[in-house]
């Protein structure tokens, strides 16, 4: 008998290191896969079709919606994003853990689904911090880093709805704190007892 998966929500504003954060989360923790998002925004330099998004038309992206293909989605400076709820559940049936990195729009909509979700906001230690963030990146015009300067305002105004609460000041501490909370809650009670099941029936022998 293996133990369903976890399920992890990280959410962040734009510029607060969610992205690196994850990563480095993939890379130290097995058995954790990201979730690959469908989107209807034009990838970026150096980004794939299904690696960092599924890019689709507006057209396809609403016959999913239509079709209730989507554990959640939401709209995100102009363009579409979305979970597939098949692939999320394929794997947490099989016992693979599942990483969501979405806004709180889209947190919401799964925390009314799966309450036994685990959320995780991520926020930046000073406003100065985010912006310098977005400036660096040298991924967006000025106009809309301006407008993800003001959206953060209303991300962060989220921050209460979810289980932690991580300050990206130093990143090695961050992704500290994101390894603990993934580590903790795969140690919890009724996943072990599935996981070690034979082992716990023979030391109650």
């Amino acid at each position: 008998m293996k133990p369903l998966g976890h399920l992890f929500i990280v959410a962040a504003p734009s510029g607060a290191g969610k992205t690196s954060l994850v990563r480095a989360l993939l890379t130290a923790e097995p058995g954790i896969q990201l979730s690959i998002s469908h989107t209807t925004r034009t990838a970026r330099p150096g980004e794939e079709n299904d690696r960092d998004y599924h890019f689709c038309s507006h057209g396809e992206f609403a016959a999913m919606v239509d079709d209730s293909e989507f554990f959640e989605h939401a709209e995100v400076f102009g363009n579409w994003y979305g979970t597939s709820r098949a692939e999320v559940f394929e794997a947490l049936n099989v016992g693979t853990d599942v990483l969501l990195e979405i806004d709180f729009q889209g947190a919401q909509q799964i925390r009314e689904v799966m309450r036994q979700a685990v959320s995780i906001f991520i926020a930046p230690p000073s406003r100065e911090v985010l912006l310098s963030r977005l400036i660096k990146r040298n991924q967006d015009s000025p106009e809309v880093i301006a407008r993800r300067t003001l959206a953060a305002r209303q991300e962060i105004e989220h921050y209460k709805e979810f289980d932690f609460l991580i300050i990206n000041d130093s990143f090695d501490e961050a992704l500290k704190d994101l390894i603990a909370i993934v580590r903790a809650q795969r140690l919890r009670t009724a996943t072990q007892a599935i996981r070690h099941r034979e082992l716990m029936q023979a030391l109650l022998r």
